[in-house]
């Protein structure tokens, strides 16, 4: 299954779960090991791990299955490797804590507040 296509189907489920603040970042060029990651924010630890399960059955049904999947209830971060298009699910203070969408940034990427706050800091 093509990456645009498996991105289509984590974008859908996770929207139709309640997922907030979906992001996608295309991280091709910038990475080898995926094309696409998908940051996205959950209520509650089981909240993220019903987000990524319903995922994990839908793509399963298109043929595709996931190389791997780390975190479970308990954990603030679930990890969801479908090859091509990772998934993180976390919680709004993990989220907030590793700030994945600015790790992956680069210069260009960045809005003019992050641009100022750069600034000051030099």
């Amino acid at each position: 299954m093509q990456a645009e296509a498996i991105l289509k189907i984590v974008e859908t489920v996770l929207d139709e779960r309640k997922g907030h603040n979906i992001t996608t970042l295309d991280v091709r060029g910038k990475t080898s090991f995926t094309d696409y990651m998908v940051v996205v924010t959950g209520t509650s630890d089981r909240h993220l791990k019903s987000m990524c399960d319903y995922v994990v059955d839908e793509v399963k049904k298109q043929g595709t299955r996931p190389l791997g999947i780390e975190g479970d209830l308990g954990s603030d971060w679930v990890l969801l490797d479908l090859g091509d298009v990772i998934v993180h699910a976390m919680t709004a203070q993990a989220r907030g804590f590793y700030q994945l969408e600015k790790l992956w940034s680069i210069e260009g990427d960045l809005t003019d507040a992050e641009k100022d706050t750069s600034a000051s800091i030099d």
